[in-house]
């Protein structure tokens, strides 16, 4: 078709396949964006970010046809708010949907009210910021739509857009003018590039060219990558990138903006409409965020990235990243400083939701365990957890090797599996711990520093086969109170157990299951003697590392520890108080004991 015969009304399929273009621009140009991602954190996931929304608009809306543009923009808008991610995809969903809020329910549009619904669109997407800053994409969008003519003679919509992506490009360029830490960083705004690839995309479509996959990659100089060491390390008080979907039937963005503002948020967007909307902010606690949500409507898709561990993976990319889950009890501080990736479990007191150790602390966990008439249930990241996960590392790091509590307990394994076949098969590998406490976190520590010492994925996975059937854990409890209401346990076992004085002592076996193995009679010197009854099972002339896990019982768990140091010959050890994995099942009081032999 000529420019000539070109129809002044934008019709569906033309528009359809228009975002279609513009959505694989982005996506193709993931890499490049995470690259020059330095605002508002250092944390090299922009690209990501836009290439997730972009990929649920693509499989969403763009993916069936209908039955105008008004009801294909309305399903572009509602798949972005849905799939949205991070500050930069919260906003062109905010855009999205301001544009089709706009446009309402027409069949077809000509270019003159398509450029108003993008102004409109335009300021939608300003007003959803809490704190709009200029040099980001606001700036670019802003400049796009004031540059789209509302003329009602437009006879060459490809001249019409072009005339308006010129001026979005030229916005770009003038974005480290208004940003100093792009300036300093030598880069422009990532989240304003990745709307300037949706328009080239869409762009080419207009021309009736074929879309351009292939982006350039920027080469930057790591000096330049993450030019601010304060800004690579992100704030303490705002360390958490968190969002959650709210749905209700009279919601008010305003409100939500207001109320998340006075718990010190930064970088706030809320976007959406007034039944269905993405809350995102930066944050000290994302369970916080999570219950003020909580008061507007029913939350949901709760998530919670650490951007100072993103910030560390994007500067420190080459060693293959290593992945756990929150099952595994790490000691602290040694997640940070081996460069370990958590994906936290999910958490529930009866209609409550929280993050594993995210949202609530183990110490918090207890306390409410205690008081709390409803019994907590856990349950494994969805695999869109792990495929965020997965996605961002794969963008830094040549290979991913996650390390999952005991397929035989949970299904968190499977969803891992779900993830990897959707992001890299490939270069994502998935190995099942058949442990979890101390000793899903034992092999995860000896995975993330092979991977610090230089080793390829293959190599860590061999090394990890090697220690698993050698990484042990036992667990005793004087009280089968919650495994009995769990209904675990048959009430009957716990009246046995009391009459005869018996303390079980259970063991992780090799398919990963806890069962008992043992006990001790009576309740003298009981500490001191499963100590003594772990030694005598662990294989004599090795060396050991130790995890002690204690389940509101740290006293106990610190004599534990003492008493195996004097038993064992120990290269290192840990005292950990042990997560709800544990926690929910064995209950308050409970001791855990990993062991794990060094190599020489």
């Amino acid at each position: 078709m000529t420019t000539a015969t070109l129809p002044r009304a934008i019709r569906t399929p033309a528009l359809r396949r228009a975002l279609i273009g513009g959505a694989h621009r982005v996506i193709a140009g993931r890499d490049g964006l995470n690259r020059i991602n330095v605002f508002p954190v250092a944390d090299g996931d922009t690209g990501n970010n836009l290439a997730f929304t972009m990929g649920s608009v693509l499989s969403g809306a763009l993916s069936r046809r209908a039955a105008g543009v008004g009801e294909l923009l309305r399903r572009v808008g509602e798949d972005a708010v849905d799939g949205g991610r991070g500050n930069s995809g919260a906003i062109l969903a905010q855009f999205l949907t301001g544009v089709a809020s706009d446009l309402g329910d027409r069949i077809a549009v000509a270019p003159a009210r398509l450029a108003q619904a993008v102004q409109a669109g335009a300021r939608a997407a300003r007003e959803a910021v809490a704190e709009p800053r200029e040099g980001t994409m606001l700036s670019v969008i802003a400049a796009f739509a004031e540059s789209l003519e509302a003329s009602e003679d437009v006879r060459d919509p490809r001249a019409w857009f072009g005339v308006a992506l010129e001026r979005a490009r030229r916005a770009l360029a003038h974005t480290p003018q208004q940003l100093p830490v792009l300036l300093k960083a030598g880069v422009v705004d990532a989240g304003a590039q990745g709307f300037v690839h949706l328009l080239e995309g869409i762009g080419a479509v207009l021309g009736g060219e074929s879309v351009p996959l292939e982006v350039a990659v920027p080469a930057l100089a790591p000096e330049h990558l993450h030019a601010d060491d304060a800004l690579a390390a992100a704030d303490p008080a705002h360390r958490w990138c968190s969002e959650c979907l709210i749905s209700g039937s009279d919601l008010h963005p305003a409100a939500v903006r207001e109320a998340v503002a006075a718990l010190g948020a930064s970088c706030i967007v809320v976007a959406g409409s007034t039944t269905r909307m993405r809350l995102h902010a930066h944050i000290a606690s994302p369970q916080a965020l999570f219950e003020v949500a909580a008061r507007f409507g029913q939350v949901e898709s709760t998530k919670a990235d650490d951007m100072q561990a993103q910030a560390r993976s994007a500067a420190g990319a080459g060693a293959v990243a290593i992945v756990t889950d929150s099952s595994a009890d790490l000691p602290e501080g040694l997640a940070e400083a081996l460069h370990l990736h958590v994906v936290p479990l999910r958490l529930n007191f009866g209609e409550q939701d929280y993050l594993d150790k995210v949202g609530m602390t183990p110490a918090q966990f207890y306390a409410r365990l205690r008081q709390s008439d409803v019994l907590p249930r856990t349950s494994q990241p969805a695999p869109g957890d792990f495929r965020r996960q997965f996605d961002f590392l794969l963008a830094h790091h040549p290979a991913v090797v996650y390390i999952g509590v005991a397929r035989a307990v949970s299904g968190t394994i499977q969803s891992a599996e779900t993830a990897a076949q959707r992001v890299d098969p490939a270069r994502t590998f998935i190995v099942d711990s058949a442990n979890a406490a101390g000793g899903q976190a034992l092999l995860a520590i000896a995975a993330a520093e092979a991977a610090r010492e230089g080793a390829g994925a293959a190599a860590i996975v061999a090394r990890l086969e090697a220690l698993r059937p050698r990484t042990l854990t036992w667990a005793m409890t004087r009280d089968l109170t919650m495994p009995v209401r769990g209904g675990r346990l048959p009430a009957w076992s716990k009246t046995v157990v009391e009459l005869l004085g018996l303390v079980p002592i259970a063991r992780v076996k090799p398919d990963g299951k806890l069962g008992v193995v043992g006990g001790l009679f009576g309740r003298q010197r009981l500490v001191e003697r499963f100590a003594s009854y772990i030694a005598r099972r662990l294989p004599a002339g090795a060396r050991w590392r130790l995890i002690v896990g204690h389940c509101d019982a740290a006293g106990e768990g610190a004599e534990l520890l003492q008493a195996l140091r004097e038993r064992l010959p120990c290269i290192e050890s840990w005292l950990v108080e042990t997560g709800p994995a544990i926690g929910a099942h064995a209950g308050p009081g409970t001791l855990v004991v990993s062991a794990q032999p060094v190599e020489n």
